[in-house]
């Protein structure tokens, strides 16, 4: 019986935590890779000013999706929004605006969302400024779409384009 009830109870938190997180998924192009979590809208507020009821505040540090960080990796050495970058896999955060977002990559890999950030911040590698992009339609999950010229970001009609060169 105590059998019966443990691997009962342990089934139910593996269940809970597996539905818990959002689905881990990847934005491959030639040159870059996106991998994160990919939260969905569910009627939500996603982005707006401190003291609002959206999920995610302007001017403040963000993983960019959900359970721990997203990853970006360069194939090959190249150029991110004009700077130069080494191939290699960062953490990716963004500091999302109305009129600009801040992407940052950061050297520490699988951290915990956003919150080991500030203890890390040290290992930023690069750290660029792109203008906010509106998109004419809704996107009800958060995506990354990586192109031959572009890293592009969308959740709702809201995001940003970072270009790249290789």
């Amino acid at each position: 019986m105590k059998t019966t009830f443990l691997a009962l109870f342990v089934s139910l938190i593996a269940l809970t935590t597996a539905c818990a997180q959002s689905p881990r998924v990847t934005a491959e192009g030639k040159n870059v890779s996106v991998a994160y979590g990919q939260p969905s809208k569910k009627g939500r507020v996603l982005f707006g000013k401190e003291g609002s009821e959206s999920l995610e505040k302007y001017d403040k540090i963000w993983r960019t999706g959900a359970n721990k960080s997203t990853e970006i990796t360069f194939k090959k050495d190249g150029m991110f929004a004009g700077k130069s970058v080494k191939a290699g896999t960062y953490s990716l955060f963004t500091i999302p605006g109305e009129k600009e977002w801040s992407i940052i990559l950061n050297s520490v890999l699988e951290q915990s969302g956003a919150y080991d950030y500030e203890k890390n911040k040290g290992k930023d590698v690069l750290k660029v400024t792109v203008p906010a992009k509106k998109y004419p339609t809704s996107e009800e999950k958060l995506t990354f779409m990586v192109k031959d010229n572009s890293v592009d970001f969308q959740w709702d009609k809201e995001g940003f384009s970072v270009p790249v060169k290789f």
